[in-house]
This record gives structure tokens, C-alpha cells and sequence, in this order.
């Protein structure tokens, strides 16, 4: 793939018209021949339309590249077998990017719980730093819609499994894979494959580059098996545990965050970063919305939404407590999820389940925790008893620990119905 050095106008298809397709799109349409393919038309804007290709007509039309969203699930679309037997062609805004800004430092952060969170602190610390920073990928700006790009800009990247698995040239300065759990399992079908994409980001660096990858087996094995050319470094949960006591901000004292805190310490030390500077930023982070999210705190009661929790792995290091916890959870169980609470736990916890695999759940805690059933999360909150005038101190944690589709548009949408449901069904006041 050429691209940039390429004089002559390629032809692209656009598949997928979110955002990521938008800003393809606009990046590429000037100096090449574009169309756009959507599975739901009608989400392309009148504006657009005239780029627009039916299906007939671009099964029989011969594609220079076709630039897929990472929202495709290639085995369940409209253009399935078009796609595989073109999978040679298929590449991702990513790919662009990389190809038209080769020399650009860019670090990517992957993983499977905290991705944003340790994106969007990286950012705040470089840009205190005083680098011209983006944040892109996952979280941020589709990466093709920042402008005034130079040798000295700094992009800071958030990578799905679904971004690396379709890429094919996009590679990274440093690649940072924070920790695994099983995730996306219904797309990835196996553990290893949803491993094997992750570590994309690390298999085309060269040996200037950088991976600083959490230190677990299933990663050593697999990466033993590619020839690695990049520096590699493994990060256990505890290797900078001497700086917790300079931590002040109570989002980075659980299990979690503080591991995913390591991957920063260890950049920083790699980019020279002052470490005080380091230190202060982050006491001075606050979490991104519907992430541990606290949306009241009295003497008494807590009420935390963390409704972009999609795994009971993201959401176990938060009822690792000893204050009671009425755990508000539901939607779509994640394949391959385990739930690993120490059992000491488990007489703090009091469970209130809604969605579509809430008899899942129920299984799964059965003989555990205390479960209270219920259809959608509207009806699950008016189980809550009156909380007005307890005196011991109790957390209400909405974290869902599942996929939001079966009611939800997105984590977002759940997000927001949570807390217009805590005013009206939960009064605090």
C-alpha cells in the first residue's frame, strides 16, 4: 500500500457511515474517486448520498481499498462474502492515518477495562507537559479529523479489538496493552483471537518502537510464537506500588485503576516526563462520564454510575469493599465472563438485576449474594428500599457489567436513563 506516494486517484469504499466513515471520507475525497456503502441507509445525510453505491453496483465495481468501521462484524453484514473475498483490500482509518503520517509519534493503549481512562489521563499529562497532544481512536476524534498535524504532535490512541483486528499497516511508537479479560468473545469467537488483535499493535513495531504489555502467560506464550522486533517490557500490578502513598485521588485506589496507573509510570520514565507533574495530574483527574462516576455523595450514601461497565471483570476491584453495596446490573452477558469475587465479599453485596440475561446472572450468583429480579432498570430502582434515613454507609453502584443492546442504543443512553431514574425513583434529597 502506497498511497501517499501514489500520483494517480484510487478508487475507495467506504463501508460503515458512523463517525470514523465521515471522516474517511472527507480525507480522502479530494484526491481520490470515494463511494459509501452503509447495511442502515438511512443514516447517510442528504449531503453525502451522492457518494452513495447500492450494493449491485459496487458487488461489480473493482475497489482500489475498502475502508471498513470498526462497528462491522465482517461474519454478520450485508457485504459478508464481498468482504472475504476481498479481504486483501479491506483496511481502517488507522491505516490511512499511519500510511500519510509515518514519522508522527503516536502510543496506543489497548486492553480491556480502563482503555479511556488511561488514554484521556495520558493526554492531560502530556498536554501538561506542554506537547501538542490529540486524543483519538476509541475515545476523542476519529483520527483522520485532526488538523494541523506536525512532526512534533503527539497522538494519543484508543484501540479496540475491533480497530487493530482490521488493520493492516497501522503501527505505533509505543504500544501499550493495559490487561486482559475475556471481551467481545461473540465477535472474536475465541479468547485467542481476541488476544492475537490486541497484539497487532505490538507485531508490526520495529526495533525503535516500544510495547509495554501487562505481564500475563497468555501474552508471553502467543507473542513467543511472532517474530518481535520492538522493545518489549512486561508490567506486574505492583511494580510502581511505592508511588501509592503520593496518591491522593480515591479513582486510582482500587486494584484496577492503580495496575493500569503502572503502564503510565513506565512511559513516562521511557519519555523522561517529570514525575511530579505526573503525580499531580492524576490527583487532579476526574473520571469521564458513566465511569465510576460519582453523581451524589452524602455522609452516609454513595451513588456511583459506571454504566460504561460492559464485564464482570471491570466491575469486581469496585465491590471489593466492606461498607454494603446495593450492585444495580443487567443487559447482555458477555461470553466467556467469569465473575471472581473473593467470597468474604459477598455478605456486603446485595445484587438488583434487570435486562434480558438477568436469569444468567441469577445462576451465576446463586448461594453467593442476595438477588433481587426485575425486567428493565426502571423497575429494578423501585426495589431499592428508602435510603433517606439509613445511618450506616451504603453505595448504590450502577455498573452493569454487561452489553446494553437488549435495551439500550449504547453506554451512553444507559447511562443517562440511570440517572433520570435515581431522581425520580431514588430520592436523596
Amino acid at each position: 500500500m502506497k498511497l501517499k506516494n501514489e500520483t494517480s486517484s484510487k478508487n475507495f469504499l467506504i463501508y460503515g457511515f458512523g463517525k470514523s466513515g465521515i471522516s474517511s471520507l472527507k480525507y480522502l475525497k479530494k484526491k481520490n474517486r470515494c463511494f459509501i456503502f452503509d447495511d442502515d441507509k438511512k443514516k447517510i445525510k442528504n449531503k453525502y448520498k451522492k457518494f452513495f453505491i447500492s450494493k449491485s453496483k459496487l458487488l461489480i465495481n473493482n475497489f482500489d481499498y475498502i475502508v471498513i468501521s470498526p462497528g462491522i462484524n465482517i461474519n454478520r453484514c450485508q457485504l459478508s462474502s464481498y468482504l472475504k473475498k476481498n479481504r486483501k483490500k479491506v483496511i481502517t482509518d488507522f491505516d490511512i492515518f499511519y500510511k500519510f503520517n509515518p514519522e508522527v509519534l503516536t502510543i496506543t493503549i489497548t486492553g480491556t477495562n480502563g482503555k479511556s481512562t488511561t488514554s484521556k489521563l495520558l493526554y492531560d499529562i502530556l498536554k501538561k507537559h506542554n506537547y501538542d497532544t490529540r486524543l483519538t481512536g476509541n475515545i476523542g476524534n476519529p483520527i483522520l479529523e485532526e488538523k494541523r498535524v506536525t512532526k512534533n504532535t503527539i497522538f494519543v490512541i484508543e484501540a479496540s479489538s475491533y480497530q487493530l483486528a482490521y488493520s493492516k499497516y497501522f503501527k505505533s511508537k509505543f504500544s501499550i496493552i493495559i490487561n486482559i479479560s475475556p471481551d467481545h468473545l461473540e465477535r472474536h469467537n475465541t479468547m485467542k483471537n481476541y488476544v492475537l488483535s490486541k497484539l497487532k499493535c505490538v507485531i508490526r513495531q520495529n526495533k525503535n518502537d516500544v510495547a509495554i504489555i501487562t505481564n500475563t502467560n497468555l501474552l508471553k506464550d502467543l507473542l513467543r510464537t511472532k517474530n518481535i522486533k520492538s522493545k518489549i517490557i512486561y508490567v506486574n500490578k505492583n511494580k510502581y506500588a511505592y508511588l501509592k502513598n503520593k496518591l491522593s485521588n480515591d479513582n486510582f485506589k482500587n486494584s484496577t485503576n492503580f495496575q493500569n496507573l503502572n503502564f503510565l509510570f513506565e512511559l513516562s520514565k521511557h519519555m523522561k516526563l517529570n514525575l511530579k507533574t505526573v503525580i499531580k495530574t492524576i490527583n487532579k483527574f476526574k473520571p469521564l462520564k458513566f465511569r465510576q462516576e460519582v453523581i451524589h455523595q452524602s455522609k452516609y450514601l454513595k451513588i456511583i454510575n459506571d454504566s460504561k461497565s460492559t464485564t464482570l471483570s471491570s466491575t469486581v476491584p469496585f465491590l471489593e469493599s466492606n461498607e454494603k453495596i446495593l450492585w444495580v446490573l443487567g443487559g447482555l452477558f458477555k461470553k466467556g465472563d467469569k465473575f471472581n469475587l473473593n467470597k468474604k465479599y459477598f455478605k456486603n453485596l446485595e445484587a438488583y438485576i434487570y435486562g434480558k440475561d438477568r436469569q444468567v446472572f441469577h445462576k451465576l450468583f446463586k448461594n453467593k449474594i442476595k438477588v433481587n429480579l426485575s425486567k428493565d432498570l426502571r423497575n429494578t430502582l423501585k426495589l431499592i428500599p428508602n435510603l433517606k434515613d439509613i445511618r450506616t454507609k451504603v453505595t448504590v453502584l450502577f455498573s452493569p457489567s454487561a452489553a446494553s443492546f437488549d435495551q439500550y442504543k449504547n453506554f451512553e443512553e444507559r447511562g443517562r436513563h440511570f440517572n433520570m431514574l435515581i431522581k425520580r425513583y431514588l430520592p436523596i434529597e
